[in-house]
């Protein structure tokens, strides 16, 4: 049995790194469970459906021309139970993030450099009220190619702030930046320092997609007296629609447990963007709330200063 584990633990090793497949790492999941999601009968009628989201402010703050103008922070509530879905991988193509657009609630693009709609796919999610983030690709601990516009764990502190800024040029203004990949890059502590040391000058809120279980970025953020997120939940590590909805159920526990759940999926997921749309209304009468990644960390930053 134990050769077994180890056999199998040396195999995802090898195999490398795709956030989609790696699984869920939400603990203390063991109280009694939320009971499980119910579609509405009509999802379509409207009837009691919450108003959409108002388009959040894109205009640049003054000290920087890489960040948008972050949207309100939350209002202070006692039991406040919160949900980030952040979408990853837009800049593929138009076609995978259309659907996501017409969301109605609040919802964060995660858009990767270099690619072929990466500029559009930013445009467009800002036009259509959506946060949209930088989505920086990282080196993994195996082989997969993490794309254009990557850091890697050889660069030197000016080749890795100068692929941040012209990664930004491109797909900014933005709200935050989480990784794409990266398992090798947010183990490193130097690579981090400078990754969030960029991410604080520029008032960049960072998001630790938490692609792998050795990451320092929460441990090197505190050390620079900074406030991250963490990734909860993969949404679409199997992509079929019951798979899924079983993710976002793991979400709602995490946040009844402790007040957030940040849960990231991915725009070639094809089941994804009609089920949120499905279930908007039923979590939103559920009490549910529904922010962007900058919104949460500026949250949790406030509740560290007490």
């Amino acid at each position: 049995m134990i050769l077994s584990i180890a056999v199998l633990l040396a195999m995802i090793a090898i195999q490398g790194e795709r956030p989609h497949f790696l699984p869920n790492e939400s603990a203390g999941l063991t109280e009694t469970p939320d009971p499980p999601l119910r579609y509405p009968a009509d999802s379509e009628s409207g009837e009691g459906e919450p108003a959409p989201s108002e388009p959040l402010d894109v205009t640049p703050y003054e000290t920087t021309s890489y960040v948008t103008a972050l949207p309100p922070e939350l209002p202070p509530r006692p039991s406040r139970r919160t949900l980030v879905f952040v979408i990853d991988d837009a800049g593929h193509n138009m076609h995978q993030l259309e659907p996501f657009l017409a969301f109605p609630g609040l919802l964060t693009i995660a858009v990767l450099p270099g690619l072929p709609y990466s500029a559009e796919a930013a445009r467009r999610a800002r036009e259509a009220g959506m946060e949209v983030i930088l989505h920086q690709p990282m080196e993994a601990v195996g082989m997969e190619d993490p794309g254009p516009g990557a850091i890697y764990s050889w660069m030197d502190e000016e080749e890795i702030l100068e692929i941040l800024r012209r990664n930004l040029e491109e797909i900014g203004p933005v709200a935050g930046m989480n990784n794409h990949q990266g398992s090798r890059i947010t183990a490193d502590a130097r690579i981090m320092e400078i990754v969030l040391g960029f991410s604080k000058d520029a008032g960049i809120p960072f998001l630790d997609s938490l692609t792998t279980a050795s990451s320092t970025a929460s441990a090197v953020a505190r050390r620079m007296g900074m406030t991250i997120a963490t990734r909860d939940v993969f949404l679409d590590n199997d992509p079929d629609r019951a798979s899924i909805s079983r993710a976002i159920a793991e979400g709602r526990r995490v946040a009844s447990r402790t007040g957030n759940a940040v849960m990231i999926g991915h725009v070639w997921s094809p089941e994804l963007a009609p089920l949120l749309n499905e279930l908007y209304q039923y979590l939103a009468e559920q009490g549910y709330e529904f922010a962007t990644a900058s919104q949460l960390i500026a949250e949790l930053a406030r509740r560290a200063d007490g």
